[in-house]
């Protein structure tokens, strides 16, 4: 088995070092964010940081490197309040990923893609067409987290769109019939498989001896 100690870390190559370390915590979500400038500039980005926080309310985070370069997807959703989590799924993850792409805030990337945007409602936020799971977002707070130089932003569910087939009567979402994709470090996309839903667990009765 391969050791790497704090100072080996720190003294790979650094492209050995980012992917390893971007990999080394397991598959991570895959999603697309979708925001629209003041002016009307829609942009879609892929993150691969989403995480649940809480259902009640129901809340969802993001870590956000830090913003000492432009970064539209956090300019867009300060300014206007709101933005779309779009799950990515198998049958887009190149175009999705080519979003990771530093174009200038006025070009779209649902321009540069095939991905298409998706207006619902009265929701301001652009959505990513035919994504198996779509979240309306309203932002609420970032955390500044001083000793990586990166943020958690916080948002709350304000609309939750899921395909049919992937609702179960239990209320789980069977990402696996939206074909939805995972990342594993920072380019390496993978479908995972349904295997077994398992039951809350308690803990075992230790008879007497």
């Amino acid at each position: 088995m391969q050791f790497f100690d704090n100072k080996d870390i720190s003294n790979l190559n650094k492209i050995f070092r980012i992917n390893l370390i971007n990999s080394c915590s397991g598959f991570k979500s895959a999603n697309l964010l979708g925001t629209i400038s003041e002016d009307g500039n829609t942009n879609v980005a892929v993150f691969s940081s989403v995480t649940h926080l809480g259902s009640n309310p129901p809340t969802l985070g993001f870590i956000l490197r830090p913003t000492t370069v432009p970064r539209n997807t956090h300019k867009n959703l300060k300014d206007t309040g709101y933005f779309t989590i779009n799950h990515i799924w198998e049958d887009v993850f190149e175009d999705a990923h080519h979003t990771s792409a530093k174009y200038p805030y006025d070009i779209s990337e649902f321009d540069m893609t095939n991905l298409e945007p998706e207006f619902k409602g009265d929701f301001n936020a652009p959505f990513v067409k035919n994504a198996p799971v779509q979240m309306a977002m309203k932002f609420i707070e970032e955390i500044y987290v001083p000793s990586n130089n990166v943020m958690l932003v916080v948002a709350q569910i304000q609309e939750l769109y899921v395909k049919d087939e992937l609702l179960q009567e239990d209320g789980l979402i069977n990402l696996s019939e939206g074909k939805v994709v995972t990342i594993n470090g920072l380019d390496t996309y993978a479908v995972p498989q349904f295997k077994k839903q398992l039951s809350y667990q308690r803990p075992k009765v230790i008879e007497n001896i």
